[in-house]
């Protein structure tokens, strides 16, 4: 099954440019290639303020590049060795949990499409919708949940680590899409497809991975244990982000209530073994983890919402660089950003993992570097069709990540679009996404192509490829890119637009501020109101205060605590949540107020009027808002 699956990607890759031939070194100069590897990461490193890393190279059955990059310890200045350094990989640790499956799946004791809840002791997955959800579902992150890590996904104490069951009950998160239809990346889902192995195999997870793929393969500095085994942990490479000028080392993290999608350390030696067995159909050096047609299947692609596009194979996602199909999963966690990518018709894997936030820059743009070296393309770029402009307006708009939170506080992280959509007066549509800009044009129904295609070193998704999702009745209602296979998007609907929403809060606060000021400038003249017109007098100032604390406070609590609010919910962030629910009643009190003005009972004057109704209207929509994006209430699960 292997070789039809090179076959046939094969015969894939031809229409779409140069490809090497089957068995031809790729590399043959390795120290060119070292050369070539020292300046990209050196830059990087520099330009993006990482202080260690570490890449490994693999081609065919040989280990052509592995070297470590910075320092393990700075303080102490010991150089990263690849071969016994270790790195948290993140959800690159997701691979072995999916491979665990397909074991599983190889000996008859799983399936991929019966409902999961068959093989749950302890809880079931709620009904949401009429189809269940299957081991398939969870592979290709098409179960339809919505993603959650506020307060309990990447923890500091290793005390409040759960039992992996225990902690799949109480973080359940919502459904948000029936299972099948749409792509959104769910730790969950992985986490949950790891519940199922320990279950069904009678093993904790963590020694099931070990027995089962680790121990195979030789991978002895590799662990899913948290804290490290004691054998290991002066090993670890410290996790640094720059400040103040220096590399400051943080804290180990722990992702043990969710092991399953992200918890395993590992170095880069040993990384290859696992590599090398992925190219030579499951085995490394005589020692079988998985059955040739079973990993075969696994990289079979499974899931894509656009035949044209990259999709989702059995829990590896497809990447195209310079037209060469590669499989594979990235990794970050806090402190670390990792990578692994596995090119089968090229007989290449390429693992790399770097410290601080700027690594995630430094991880990205390696594997690209490397294909635009030793696979260089030139394409002719696409036409605009003449009559575009007839049907641009109906993609124009705001797109936001099906990878988003919907019934908790977290919604609020998807106030800001992933991506926006505008047409341009050449016929191309502009599409700013993450961090970077580019020009699509049509090139077939709902389905566009970059302008000036290749693959970019810098920061941000610019996928080659964007298909637009649209409902019966013709609407533009989503939007894939093969870029982000894992994760298709919604169209954003008006009264959730971040410009609309940004107009409505500034002009609010703004009146708040003036009701405030007005008070102030007007103190002397307060005192001589009746009682009833003081108080008519105060409501729009204990509204106006109420709301410019909440923003005030939510600003430092979360420029204070940043990242660390997914390890833990802090007093003054359950304290802070108290500020909209009283805003809410001094929103009621003032309408009171405002319904006694307009009936002449109180300051009664056509500028007191329009007054008190402009600031109960900003009123109103600041209680939408805090209803609309969760803030209303204790809605989180941490």
């Amino acid at each position: 099954m292997l070789r039809v699956l090179r076959v046939s990607t094969l015969l894939f890759l031809s229409c779409f440019g140069a490809i090497a031939v089957a068995g031809t070194a790729v590399v043959e100069d390795i120290g060119e290639l070292e050369a070539f590897m020292d300046g990209t990461v050196d830059t990087l490193m520099k330009y993006y303020n990482s202080a260690s890393g570490v890449v490994t190279i693999v081609q065919g059955d040989e280990v052509i590049f592995a070297k470590g990059y910075g320092y393990k310890d700075v303080d102490e200045r010991i150089a990263v060795d690849p071969a016994t350094t270790l790195f948290r990989i993140g959800s690159t640790s997701k691979l072995f949990t999916w491979l665990s499956v397909m074991q599983l799946v190889e000996q008859g004791k799983l399936d991929l499409d019966t409902d999961v809840n068959q093989y749950l002791q302890n809880f079931q997955i709620e009904d949401s919708y009429d189809a269940a959800v299957t081991l398939r579902h969870l592979l290709t992150h098409t179960a339809g949940f919505e993603e959650g890590f506020l307060g309990y996904l990447i923890i500091k104490d290793p005390e409040r680590i759960l039992p992996l069951s225990e902690a799949m009950d109480r973080y359940q998160p919502d459904r948000v899409n029936p299972p099948g239809k749409q792509i959104s990346y769910s730790n969950y889902a992985t986490a949950l497809a790891g519940l199922i192995v320990e279950q069904v195999s009678g093993q904790p997870f963590n020694n099931y991975v070990q027995d089962n793929i680790l121990d195979v393969l030789g991978m002895n500095n590799s662990t899913f244990l948290e804290p490290l085994p004691t054998e290991l942990k002066d090993q670890m490479a410290g996790g640094y982000l720059p400040e103040a000028g220096q590399y400051v080392a943080h804290p180990f993290e722990f992702v043990g209530s969710f092991s399953p999608a992200g918890s395993m350390s590992s170095t880069g030696t040993d990384m290859t073994k696992f590599a090398r067995a992925l190219l030579n159909g499951g085995e490394y050096q005589g020692q079988r983890f998985i059955g040739e047609d079973t990993l075969a299947e696994a990289f079979t692609q499974s899931f894509s919402h656009h035949e044209s596009l990259a999709g989702m194979a059995l829990g590896f996602y497809e990447t195209m660089l310079n037209n060469q199909r590669v499989v594979g999963h990235g990794g970050d966690t806090m402190l670390f950003h990792t990578d692994l990518a596995i090119d089968i018709e090229n007989d290449i894997a390429i693992f790399t993992s770097f410290t601080g936030e700027g690594g995630s820059n430094v991880r990205s743009a390696i594997v690209p570097a490397f294909y635009n070296r030793y696979f260089p393309v030139t394409e002719t770029p696409p036409v605009p069709p003449s009559d575009f402009s007839e049907r641009a307006a109906r993609y124009a708009g705001a797109y936001q990540f099906w990878r988003s939170n919907f019934s908790t506080i977290e919604k609020i992280l998807a106030f800001q679009p992933a991506a926006v959509v505008a047409p341009m007066e050449s016929g191309t549509l502009m599409i700013e996404m993450m961090g970077g800009a580019k020009q699509y044009v049509e090139v077939d129904h709902n389905l566009f192509r970059e302008l000036n295609s290749g693959l970019s070193l810098e920061p941000g998704i610019k996928p080659a490829y964007i298909a637009f999702q649209e409902d019966a009745g013709g609407n533009i209602t989503g939007m894939v890119a093969d870029g982000l296979p894992f994760m298709s998007m919604y169209k954003v609907p008006v009264y959730a637009d971040f410009n609309l929403n940004m107009l409505l809060l500034v002009i609010s606060l703004l009146v708040f501020i003036s009701v405030l000021a007005r008070l102030f400038y007007n103190r002397a003249a307060f005192s001589t109101l009746s009682r009833a017109e003081r108080s008519a007098t105060l409501a729009p100032a204990y509204v106006a205060a109420i709301n410019l604390l909440f923003i005030v406070v939510a600003v430092v609590v979360i420029f204070s605590y940043g990242m660390e609010l997914a390890s833990g919910i802090p007093l003054a962030f359950k304290t802070m949540l108290v500020l909209p629910i009283i805003a809410v009643v001094a929103t009621a009190y003032l309408a009171f107020q405002t319904y006694s003005v307009w009936r002449g009972e109180l300051l009664a004057s056509t500028w007191s009027r329009a007054r008190y109704t402009g600031v109960t209207l900003c009123a109103f929509y600041m209680a939408w808002f805090y209803y609309f994006w969760n803030i209303l209430g204790f809605q989180y699960r941490g």
